[in-house]
């Protein structure tokens, strides 16, 4: 893709992740997420509507890390610094706008910015050069633990900054899946959701060990892939399995949204 005339690099990154995220919230069904047969649903930052919303208040920080990225040139501790303020400043300009997308907005965050650094890197690049930028710590990080960090404390998974600093194997996982399954023949919705469920079926996913602890998580992991040894959910084997997933989660009230996160990272990547 090329950016439109009109519109600099940093803005064309910011939009193109945005565009990642609005393309997650359309996909549908999600098991145990929100999507479009969730509009209007009662829960202040949680229904399809206000995240479709609370979507597009991400794109000045994210227009603000590429060209932080840009500027500094390089992954160092200063442009890791840079982009935490930043980010800080972004989640709340969310959370007034009705919240969510905190995992996503340190996925893409880091993603756009280490795209701006690369420009025309392979996918592959992209994120590796992400972890390079994870890999400093922020001196500046409120002290308080985060539910993330003393979930990965207690369970020892890695975690959303364990995730970015290993070069994102999930988000580069799901990509995979997604092109994987289009050279297949599989429709594009069927391919996003192949490609979320690959990412769940292996990820250690925090909000999933909150809510549902060690057992519950594997529960879900060996779901997912129930659902792609099926065939995937474009196969009458596999959309029945996919549909007792989503089921199952929403009778629960367990959400994978770890994953979904990494998935918005893969279609920003799959964009690029």
């Amino acid at each position: 893709m090329t950016a439109p005339a009109h519109r600099s690099p940093d803005e064309f990154l910011a939009r193109t992740a945005v565009a990642a995220l609005t393309g997650r919230l359309a996909l549908a069904p999600k098991p145990g997420l929100p999507d479009p047969r969730d509009l209007g649903a009662p829960g202040p930052g949680r229904d399809h509507g206000t995240l479709r919303w609370t979507a597009e208040a991400l794109a000045p920080g994210f227009t603000a890390m590429a060209a932080a990225a840009r500027r500094t040139g390089e992954p160092t501790p200063a442009l890791r610094a840079e982009l935490g303020a930043i980010g800080r400043c972004a989640e709340h300009a969310v959370r007034l706008a009705g919240g969510g997308h905190r995992g996503a907005l340190w996925a893409l965050g880091l993603l756009v910015s280490a795209a701006a650094l690369r420009p025309g890197a392979p996918a592959a690049e992209v994120a590796a050069t992400a972890g390079r930028i994870a890999a400093h710590p922020d001196h500046d990080t409120p002290r308080r633990p985060s539910r993330g960090s003393t979930v990965s404390a207690r369970y020892g998974a890695a975690g959303a900054r364990g995730e970015a600093r290993a070069g994102f194997p999930h988000v580069r996982r799901g990509l995979t899946a997604l092109t994987g399954a289009r050279e297949a023949g599989a429709a594009e919705t069927g391919a996003r959701l192949d490609a979320l469920l690959t990412v769940m079926s292996t990820l250690q996913d925090t909000e999933l060990l909150h809510t549902a602890g060690p057992v519950g998580l594997r529960h879900v992991q060996a779901a997912a892939r129930a659902v792609l040894d099926a065939g995937g959910s474009a196969t009458p084997e596999g959309a029945a399995a996919l549909a007792a997933l989503d089921t199952d989660l929403r009778t629960r009230a367990w959400s994978p949204r770890g994953s979904a996160g990494l998935l918005a990272g893969a279609l920003f990547l799959d964009a690029l």
